[in-house]
């Protein structure tokens, strides 16, 4: 556990990255749609929910980006995505197990990997002495 907190900086930065991808919703919504479902939703609604989805995807995103470089809101910013992740898996393992073979099956397999390790994180830190966790939240990898 000890590695994932000594890199979580960099851990965070990759998984900002890779989360703030989405932002193609908010650009492209059918294109989006089809790539991560393998189907499209039609009409003015669609556009809308589909953006506004996009974007708070990867506001979540910019946030792990963010905390990457500013410990003293590295456990807000991984519980938030870590709650935000999880909902995503669980809507999709409840009402959309049919899009497992596109990419919302890789970003199933990708956001659970990064909620373990945020959890992890979130829990080793928890359970360090406080001087020592401040210390290693602040450290710059």
């Amino acid at each position: 556990m000890t590695w994932i907190v000594a890199s979580m900086k960099w851990i965070m930065l990759v998984s900002g990255a890779l989360t703030c991808t989405m932002f193609y919703a908010a650009v492209a919504p059918q294109a989006a749609l089809r790539s991560t479902f393998g189907e499209s939703i039609d009409g003015p609604v669609a556009e809308i929910v589909v953006r506004n989805w996009g974007a708070l995807i990867a506001l979540i995103g910019a946030m792990l980006i963010v905390g990457a470089f500013n410990p003293a809101v590295r456990s807000l910013v991984l519980t938030v995505a870590s709650v935000s992740k999880l909902g995503f898996i669980t809507l999709v393992l409840v009402y959309g197990r049919q899009f497992l073979g596109f990419q919302a099956g890789t970003a199933v397999l990708t956001d659970l990997i990064q909620v373990a390790v945020f959890v992890t994180y979130l829990i080793a830190v928890r359970r360090m002495p406080v001087s020592n966790a401040r210390s290693q939240s602040a450290r710059v990898v």
